[in-house]
């Protein structure tokens, strides 16, 4: 893979760990606007993160192959 393909794709990979993200939030917020508890906390987001290809090592992995 390029450098240009290797960058695709972590652009790739970061809008849907945004997508996933923003589901994530608009899901408390509806549940807040209805006096419920979150469905997810910060441990959850932060899991997340880290589970997808768009963390630090995860980039810099990519980047050193």
């Amino acid at each position: 893979m390029t450098d240009e393909q290797k960058a695709a794709y972590i652009m790739a990979q970061a809008a849907i760990l945004n997508a996933t993200i923003a589901g994530m939030v608009a899901k408390n917020q509806g549940r807040a606007s209805r006096g419920e508890t979150m469905a997810y906390d910060e441990e959850d987001f932060v899991i997340e993160i880290d589970d997808s290809s768009c963390h630090h090592h995860a980039v810099l992995n990519l980047f050193q192959e």
